[in-house]
């Protein structure tokens, strides 16, 4: 067990390996309930997330979820998160270790009118996550929830909101069940999945999962030092929708061009670099660790790196550092795994 934002997190439940195989191969469960979880309603709450938030909330409709961006006026990235829109208003899922800072911050922007509850410890949330997912949860009717789409339903006969998405680059569902119930279901899962290969999951195999699939981690590759250009994360930036907080810097920065980029690196085994590490080429600093850890899927280190924009190209050769010493590291294009995720039921971004 470790702290985590302020929580006491497994990092493993039996392996690492063994839970990031059992992800990759059937499932594997999560327990994310540490994520804040916030009601937003209202009088206006569109037009209010709307100044708030990089994407566009306008084309979604109740049941609908999207990736989204909280930025400063300077155009960094104050945190992601994920918009829920429902019936009567949104619902936003941040990150631990932002929750707090976020509520405030979102309360200040708040015109009168707008409610803005913080339901994090009225709700557990639990991530099931694998190519068998949708055929081992106990639930019914899932066949045709789309990527990033949402519905209420029952989970082993309890009631919850079911979301397929996740942060593993598989297909799988985001389970928001009530704080007093949620250890039943936990339970019924476990118990479903038993004899297919399903295991609990710690924080290991969900920082290697995420990393494969080159999915950013708020603190490790962004923060309000960085924006979403620099984070390959432009496509949440719809610049066409109207003013928000970060338009003007974040218009600026698109037609100047990012200044750096974020790569991905593949080491030999044995040579994790870690974040904070440095790149070099040429035998000059050329960059940054950001992210870094050993894919026991794919049987190699892998990372993510900070460079100057137009530095490197995929194939080219770099030098990182490792525990204090130097090894060799080569460009790889990004992701460095494509899991089910992608041919789950009417896949987006958006």
């Amino acid at each position: 067990m470790v702290d985590f934002g302020g929580w006491e997190m497994p990092q493993q439940y039996t392996s690492i390996r063994d839970e990031h195989f059992a992800v990759r191969k059937v499932a594997g469960l999560f327990d994310v309930s540490h994520m804040g979880r916030f009601r937003i309603a209202g009088g206006s709450s569109l037009d209010f997330l709307q100044h708030l938030v990089t994407n566009d909330l306008g084309p979604l409709v109740h049941g609908q979820a999207q990736y989204n961006l909280l930025c400063n006026e300077g155009g960094g990235i104050i945190d992601d998160l994920v918009v829920y829109r429902g019936s009567e208003g949104f619902f936003a899922v941040v990150n631990a270790s932002n929750r707090e800072r976020d509520l405030k911050w979102m309360q200040e922007q708040a015109p009168p009118g707008i409610e803005i509850e913080d339901r994090t410890f009225e709700l557990g949330l639990l991530a099931f996550q694998g190519p068998r997912a949708q055929e081992l949860l106990p639930a019914e009717g899932l066949e045709d929830l789309p990527y990033f789409g949402f519905r209420g339903g029952d989970v082993a006969g309890i009631h919850a909101l079911i979301s397929r998405t996740g942060y593993t680059g598989e297909d799988g569902f985001e389970l928001f069940i009530n704080s007093d119930r949620v250890g039943e279901v936990w339970d019924a899962i476990l118990e479903r999945g038993q004899e297919a290969g399903v295991l609990p999951a710690g924080l290991g195999a969900r920082d290697a999962t995420r990393l494969e699939a080159a999915l950013r981690l708020w603190g490790n590759d962004m923060d309000e030092t960085v924006n979403p250009y620099e984070a390959g994360l432009g496509w949440t930036v719809k610049l066409g929708k109207g003013s928000f907080i970060g338009s003007d810097a974040l218009q600026k920065i698109k037609a100047e061009g990012p200044r750096r980029t974020l790569i991905g690196l593949k080491t030999e085994a044995g040579n994790i670099a870690r974040h904070g590490a440095a790149v070099m080429s040429g035998g000059k600093r050329a960059g940054v660790i950001t992210s870094g850890t050993h894919s026991f899927f794919l049987g190699y280190p892998i990372a993510l790196a900070m460079v100057e924009a137009g530095t490197f190209r995929v194939g080219d050769r770099v030098v990182v550092e490792v525990r204090g010493r130097e090894a060799p590291a080569e460009v790889v294009k990004l992701p460095f795994y494509r899991g089910s995720a992608r041919s789950a039921a009417s896949p987006t971004r958006s």
